[in-house]
């Protein structure tokens, strides 16, 4: 080979990319590389289940006289009202901590790498999305049946149980991205960890997750009304223990949902740009 010869380098990207379809092959293969670790370390699944179970099991026995109060409107056992409050609660806790793997990648230098193929940036985030949202689904059939066994029953069968279902893996989308983002900004598990705190335990009081609204303060019902969390528990406890439905409340509380999510998932994917910049 000559001196002048131009040496041509390969693409460094691991990932299959053709016109039109990249994008769809990238999420899928992303997903599946999640999931696979997922599988491996099944640990984090489980731990994100112990806590709402707890609080199920003993805020369901602890509170369950709350029926009484004059003036509650959740029906008259407790526990079925608790229990689409734990779905959204542990949809909102799992998703805060996604940004986690983002973090764990550029650690280990794998974001740079994949930020430097061809690998699609949408991709990127939406993989991470459907993963999160794929164990919200898994968990919330788990917390179901765990409410099942201990007599709770749902008057929206299974209508109820697949609204409640995309209600939560909804508020997932949403909130993983956010978390995604400021893992991108940040690059610090201290951060995203004082991050997550200080939007999910506000987010879960003013609500009525554990509490019907109507009995706390008024300011509290006002709030509750912009807070995506209270969407996700309303459109959820609303098709789940109701045999008729108020269907236009649920479908306008998914509908803001979904808004909030694509917002969301469209502000972190551009979240890339300023985390290349800074690196």
């Amino acid at each position: 080979m000559s001196a002048t010869t131009p040496v041509l380098s390969r693409p460094t990207s691991t990932l299959p990319s053709t016109a039109g379809t990249g994008f769809l092959r990238h999420t899928a293969v992303l997903t599946l590389r999640q999931l696979r670790a997922a599988v491996r370390v099944p640990a984090f699944v489980v731990m994100n289940l112990v806590q709402p179970l707890i609080w199920l099991l003993l805020f369901g026995q602890l509170f369950k006289s709350v029926v009484e109060i004059p003036g509650f409107s959740g029906g008259a056992d407790y526990l079925e009202f608790l229990t689409p409050g734990i779905v959204v609660m542990m949809a909102l806790f799992g998703s805060a901590w996604a940004g986690t793997s983002f973090i764990e990648d550029m650690n280990r230098g794998v974001m740079d790498r994949l930020l430097t193929s061809p690998t699609h940036r949408g991709a990127l985030m939406v993989a991470s999305l459907v993963y999160q949202a794929v164990l919200t689904f898994v968990q919330t059939l788990i917390v179901l049946g765990v409410a099942w066994l201990l007599g709770a029953r749902f008057d929206g069968g299974i209508a109820g149980v697949l609204v409640l279902l995309a209600a939560a893996m909804l508020l997932t989308a949403s909130f993983s991205a956010l978390s995604n983002a400021a893992a991108l900004l940040a690059r610090d598990q201290n951060v995203l960890i004082g991050l997550s705190q200080l939007i999910t335990i506000p987010l879960m009081f003013l609500s009525s997750a554990l509490m019907d609204t109507s009995l706390s303060a008024d300011w509290v019902a006002d709030v509750a009304r912009f807070n995506p969390f209270e969407w996700a528990v309303v459109a959820g406890r609303e098709a789940l223990l109701s045999a008729d439905p108020d269907w236009a409340s649920v479908w306008s509380h998914l509908g803001f949902l979904a808004v909030f999510a694509l917002v969301l998932g469209w502000l972190a994917t551009r979240a890339f740009r300023t985390y290349q910049r800074s690196a």
